[in-house]
């Protein structure tokens, strides 16, 4: 389901409206997406064909990835969740996640994986990153939170066609018909929701 988000609407207002929206949808409307969601992730290529997926907790009324995580898991696939790195402001390292996982909360009050270097997977290892997003278009642009980590991560994907796969999950209500992006903005070359699966 298309927003009706105005064309021109700047980024932050674009941001505020879709995260309202997705933020007033039910318990059961929630339940009932990832449900749907999870269906069509476990009959992606770029999933069956992957053994070491970064995915993410969820977080402000994002769809519920725990379904996803669950399945990987459930199939002895390796699970990684995004960290806030120390030293490099801006970047984010990916720690290999299990449900024995010590967890801790970072700057933006986001459960993450305590940080233990022995646990970290180099980006270039990884084969599939699952990312949030708060607005995609009918082009697989991507507007995020504003702080570029996932453009950072991406950058070498976009550019050399090097590194783990991106796909991009939301709910449908997040889609919009047009975003404004910015030159580093790095658009996805597959969306998942619960109805459709977008590829560009």
């Amino acid at each position: 389901m298309r927003s009706a988000v105005q064309p021109l609407a700047s980024r932050q207002h674009i941001r505020q409206q879709i995260r309202q929206r997705r933020r007033a949808l039910s318990p059961e409307q929630q339940e009932h997406d990832a449900q749907e969601l999870l269906i069509r992730f476990q009959q992606l290529p770029c999933v069956l064909g992957a053994q070491h997926i970064a995915l993410y907790l969820s977080n402000d009324g994002e769809i519920d990835t725990q379904p996803l995580i669950d399945w990987l898991w459930q199939h002895d696939k390796s699970v990684y969740l995004p960290v806030l790195h120390p030293f490099s402001k801006g970047h984010l390292l990916f720690l290999h996640y299990t449900p024995d996982t010590r967890m801790t909360q970072n700057k933006y009050q986001i459960r993450e994986p305590a940080l233990d270097i022995r646990q970290v997977k180099p980006v270039s290892e990884l084969d599939l990153v699952c990312t949030p997003l708060v607005a995609f278009d009918c082009t697989g642009q991507r507007l995020g939170m504003g702080g570029g980590y996932y453009d950072r991560t991406l950058n070498r994907w976009h550019n050399e066609r090097l590194g783990p796969q991106p796909l991009g999950l939301a709910h449908d209500c997040q889609q919009v018909d047009n975003l404004p992006f910015e030159t580093w903005d790095v658009p996805l070359p597959e969306i998942l929701t619960p109805s459709y699966h977008f590829t560009w």
